[in-house]
This record gives structure tokens, sequence and C-alpha cells, in this order.
């Protein structure tokens, strides 16, 4: 069944830290998390957003790299996640992500497609983000710019080759 109805939109992204998140180098981008997470809680769209306790995903780990932040969702589909992506507070942080991220010449966002109710966890978003930087776009896992239609996410077999962690 590809019914768009029975499909969201899972999306995952990982930034390497310019700095540890308590100094001063990050203040703006701590003191913005709430503010935005509270704007994607409320946009048209959003079904789900990983988060610990303290309300984000900051202290998540991902990769077992203490330098990396992990922000996974899920949506309705990729209007709802753009409409969001590119307005309001996350697109003033978008535009200043240089101030507080390492470039990585690596992908760092993948988009997949779960059944509606799925809540992916931080080991699928690895697996599918890995997926992504060893074979490109698939509809495993794939990016805004090069898309698969809903339902099109199938299970890969086998084994993600090594290296293709999230060095700089």
């Amino acid at each position: 069944m590809t019914d768009a109805v029975a499909y969201e939109l899972a999306q995952v992204n990982i930034a390497r830290l310019e700095a540890p998140l308590d100094s001063p180098l990050m203040k703006d981008f701590v003191d913005s998390l709430d503010p935005v997470n509270a704007d994607a809680d409320a946009a048209d769209g959003f079904v789900w957003r990983l988060q610990s306790e303290e309300g984000d995903a900051t202290d998540i780990a991902v990769f077992d790299d203490p330098w990396l932040i992990i922000n996974m969702s899920v949506w309705r589909d990729a209007n709802a996640l753009t409409a969001f992506m590119y307005r309001g507070r996350h697109r003033e942080m978008l535009a200043r992500r240089r101030e507080w991220f390492d470039r990585v010449a690596q992908a760092m966002v993948a988009l997949w497609w779960v059944p509606a109710g799925h809540r992916p966890t931080v080991a699928e978003a690895e697996a599918r983000l890995l997926h992504l930087r060893a074979h490109g776009p698939t509809p495993y896992a794939f990016t805004l710019r090069t898309s698969f239609p809903a339902g099109t996410s199938v299970p890969v077999v086998g084994e993600v080759p090594a290296g293709l962690g999230c060095s700089v």
C-alpha cells in the first residue's frame, strides 16, 4: 500500500558542534532550542520529534561521538517539513548554522518513509544516514532534492561499509 495517509516522513539531521553546548559560542543556539522546538510542535503537519527529559535531543548520543548532536522528527509529508524548515525562527537558525557547527563532507541529513505511528530510533536513523552516504539517494534513505514516493522505504539486507562515520 502506498497511500500517503498510511505513511509519514521521518527525518534525521546531525551536526558536529564547534564548541561545547555550555560555551559562550553556543549560547544563541542553545537559547533558541526551546522556542524553535515549540514552533515545530505547533507546525502544521508535525507528528513527533526525538527528545530527552530536557525537552530536546542535545544529550542523546549519535554515532558514539560526543561532538555530534541529533535532531530527528516525523512529519506528514515533505511539504510540511519544508514549510517549517524555511520559515520563522528555524530559518534564522539555519542562516547561522556555520557559527555553531563544523562543515562535514558526508551527508548529515536523511529522510525516509515510515508507517504512520512508527517512531524511529537513533539506531534506525544512523543506519539510514550511513546507507545514504554509501549508496546515494534510494527509497531506503533520500534527501529533499532526490525524494521517493510514500511507502517506498524498504528494508535493506546486508551491512553498511565501515568508515562512513562523521569525521571532518
